[in-house]
């Protein structure tokens, strides 16, 4: 997309969102894995709520970061400013979240 259709801040806090959300993809896509060995060995309810959790929480960010790179491809063309530019809020809360699954994460593989 041209710079002068978004914007050019527009443009880069639509990159940064997409970047933080293929990387809770990714961070997401470690936990389940973990979550599942764990689960293999233990056969724990709690650890089959952390699956269920981690599932949910990985579409979550799969569409969000789909409906991001969509926006970077075809320009929407819609008059109400929550449909054409939620980017602000996404780059947010890809970011929080970023925090949030790398702490995680982290605490998951000690």
């Amino acid at each position: 997309m041209a710079v002068g259709e978004m914007g050019y801040n527009a443009l880069i806090i639509t990159y940064v969102a997409l970047l933080a959300g293929i990387a809770n993809v990714s961070l997401l896509l470690g936990l389940l894995y973990a979550y599942w060995k764990t689960y293999k060995e233990l056969k724990s309810g709690f650890t089959i709520g952390l699956l269920y959790f981690a599932s949910f929480l990985l579409l979550q960010n799969i569409l969000s970061t789909i409906f991001l790179a969509i926006s970077l491809v075809i320009p929407l063309e819609f008059s109400g400013s929550e449909l054409s530019r939620p980017r602000l809020p996404l780059l947010f809360i890809n970011l929080i979240q970023l925090v949030a699954l790398s702490i995680l994460f982290r605490i998951t593989r000690k």
